[in-house]
């Protein structure tokens, strides 16, 4: 009898390891780091901009402020109930930079209870703060995040401020039985790291491969690994990651022109990158937006050449469907014009090249980009001067 107990004791035991071992393949911890220079460490990060006010805020308990005028702005994050938290900036002379600044970093929605934090630098019209703590509330317990503002005023006035996030989660993480690493990067700034939407903005930035990777994909339900599709599910405040190869996934077709060597495209499913096969790429059905697209040839001397269309607008939108085939119409003809402008007594020249979806264009000669080769002559009446100049980019 006891023998049979020893056996029963052993087995829970060992399911008991076995169920440990499976959670903990569930959730991939990251750990999170935070600096004042977030965005240019990691890059991919854009800013939110709290619009500054003049008007204090009613039903706010606030501080004591050293200037007679203070301004103040709403964070926006849904880490928070009431959807934001506010913001004030002080100064510590009436003629100087706006150096001095709140935020409910404890989330109870005074700022009487907040020190003031002071600008790190002061440059042109510009006052930089940050890393500036800020502590949520969640289920799990508290959690830290970090912002970095910059605050542009001008004519004694505060005229816009640019929130950055101040923080990060990286760390390794098992994708299909390899090790590698993993960033998630708040994007959109505004406390959260699962954000997906069908507009590239929206979308927060994953990166999985090696350490140092700067490949970033946008957060959505799917990420490829070496051309392998995973679905992927992020914490909301970054902590963790959970990877689980993607079955019994819907696939649509797109057709885009035969001359287009590699296009990419995003939204809530993630960002895929594909390299057309006689014009046409397959992708899990759902709403996307072109990311970008490119054309490669070769000239007589052997040069390489490639042109690419980037930051397409609004009208590169698009559903893939099952069954279906979607059309895209993108890469050549290119639209190139000149733009003059009078500044007093000048006129000021710039060209504008631009794809058939208002898409920006690189021309990359043998991996570099090319900006010398747009000239404009220019030649008086009369015929006594004549100049060749550089176009610049606009």
């Amino acid at each position: 009898m006891k023998e049979k107990i020893l056996f029963g004791f052993v087995v829970v035991l060992s399911l008991l390891v076995i169920a440990s071992i499976a959670g903990a393949q569930e959730e991939q911890w990251l750990q999170y780091h935070n600096e004042r220079e977030a965005d240019r460490i990691v890059g991919d990060m854009t800013s939110s901009r709290p619009a500054p006010v003049s008007g204090k805020p009613q039903d706010v308990q606030l501080p004591q402020f050293k200037t007679a005028a203070p301004y103040f702005a709403k964070w926006s994050t849904p880490m928070v109930d009431s959807g934001f938290l506010w913001m004030a900036l002080d100064r510590t002379s009436e003629s100087g930079p706006w150096d001095q600044l709140y935020i409910d970093s404890n989330t109870d929605g005074r700022l009487d209870d907040e020190t003031a934090v002071a600008a790190h630098r002061t440059e042109g019209s510009s006052t930089y703060f940050g890393p500036v703590k800020v502590v949520f509330e969640i289920e799990d317990g508290p959690v830290s995040y970090h912002l970095n503002f910059r605050v542009y005023s001008s004519n004694n006035q505060v005229r816009q401020v640019y929130a950055y996030s101040g923080g990060w989660y990286e760390g390794e993480i098992t994708v299909d039985g390899r090790k590698m690493y993993c960033m998630l990067i708040d994007y959109n700034a505004n406390g959260t790291f699962n954000d997906t939407s069908s507009e590239p903005g929206g979308c927060d930035r994953i990166r999985v491969g090696k350490k140092g990777t700067r490949d970033t994909g946008y957060v959505g339900k799917y990420i490829e690994v070496d051309k392998t599709l995973f679905r992927v599910d992020i914490a909301r405040d970054g902590a963790f990651v959970k990877l689980a190869k993607a079955e019994d996934v819907t696939f649509g077709n797109v057709r885009v022109p035969e001359t287009i060597a590699e296009f990419s495209a995003g939204g809530e499913n993630g960002l895929f990158t594909r390299k057309p096969d006689k014009g046409l790429v397959s992708l899990p059905v759902g709403r996307y937006r072109v990311n970008s697209w490119s054309i490669e040839r070769t000239d007589e001397k052997g040069m390489k050449w490639q042109l690419q269309g980037r930051y397409v607008s609004q009208r590169g939108s698009f559903e893939v469907t099952e069954g279906t085939e979607t059309s895209l119409e993108i890469g050549e003809p290119l639209r190139a014009s000149l733009d003059v402008r009078q500044n007093g007594d000048n006129f000021e020249f710039s060209k504008v090249l631009r794809g058939s979806l208002g898409e920006y264009i690189n021309l990359i000669r043998a991996g570099r980009d090319v900006r010398d080769l747009w000239k404009m002559e220019g030649k008086n009446k009369e015929g006594t001067f004549a100049k060749l100049y550089p176009m610049p980019d606009q």
